[in-house]
């Protein structure tokens, strides 16, 4: 069930148990899915704890890095998030699939195949799409090149995408929403339709608000907030 919920006090003394009951959905005020609701108002979806704690612990243990950086948005962090460190590996893909599988399906979203811009979405797309071989609705990954392809069949979309497709376009990190919205303009040029986009990690940099603009709603598995803490 959708709960409207404030998200959980991160200054209490259970905030390292509550915050791992949710992630994050931006909404559209026309979405008439849900309540109505600020633009940019949070819903919280209760999830597994035990998977988004499992998933959590992988980033910070594995990802995450302190020091002087330059993000995408070309802005400077003490933080830095290396996604592939985790969703590279066997664990951070066993417990990102499933993990993705259920924050689409307590959406609504029913896709037909799910993919991103190379290389950042590659490991996430494909934990998902192997998730979902068991289950009633298998999903098909693919990719997306950042240019098209200078020789062979001139691809721009790797994989088995069909243009009919219902598509939800994956990122790891979103961090000025770039990317993603590179990725849902050339899935959209081939005929298929976005439903929204899922990341793993939500920066909190004005990604998110960039992709509602244009009216696209964004699933976060967590943010750095949760892993900078």
């Amino acid at each position: 069930m959708l709960k409207n919920e404030s998200k959980p006090n991160h200054n209490s003394a259970n905030d390292q148990v509550d915050k791992q009951h949710y992630f994050c959905v931006i909404l559209r005020p026309e979405d008439k899915a849900f309540p109505r609701i600020h633009p940019l108002q949070m819903i919280w979806l209760r999830t597994s704890m035990t998977e988004t704690q499992q998933l959590q612990q992988l980033l910070i243990e594995r990802s995450v890095r302190r020091g002087g950086f330059i993000l995408a948005s070309g802005k400077s962090s003490s933080i830095y998030v290396d996604a592939r460190l985790t969703t590279m590996s066997p664990e951070g893909m066993n417990v990102i699939g499933p993990l993705s599988l259920h924050a689409m399906e307590v959406r609504g979203w029913a896709p037909d195949s799910v993919g991103g811009l190379t290389l950042g979405a590659d490991p996430v797309a494909f934990a998902i799409a192997f998730s979902s071989a068991d289950g009633t609705r298998p999903l098909r990954a693919f990719t997306v090149r950042k240019e098209v392809k200078a020789h062979g069949t001139g691809n721009l979309i790797e994989g088995p995408f069909r243009p009919d497709d219902k598509v939800v376009v994956i990122e790891d990190v979103i961090t000025s929403g770039k990317s993603a919205l590179q990725a849902i303009d050339a899935i959209s040029r081939a005929g298929a339709q976005v439903l929204g986009v899922l990341a793993v990690v939500n920066r909190d940099e004005g990604g998110v608000e960039a992709i509602a603009a244009k009216g696209f709603d964004t699933l976060c598995l967590t943010s750095i907030r949760d892993l900078a803490s």
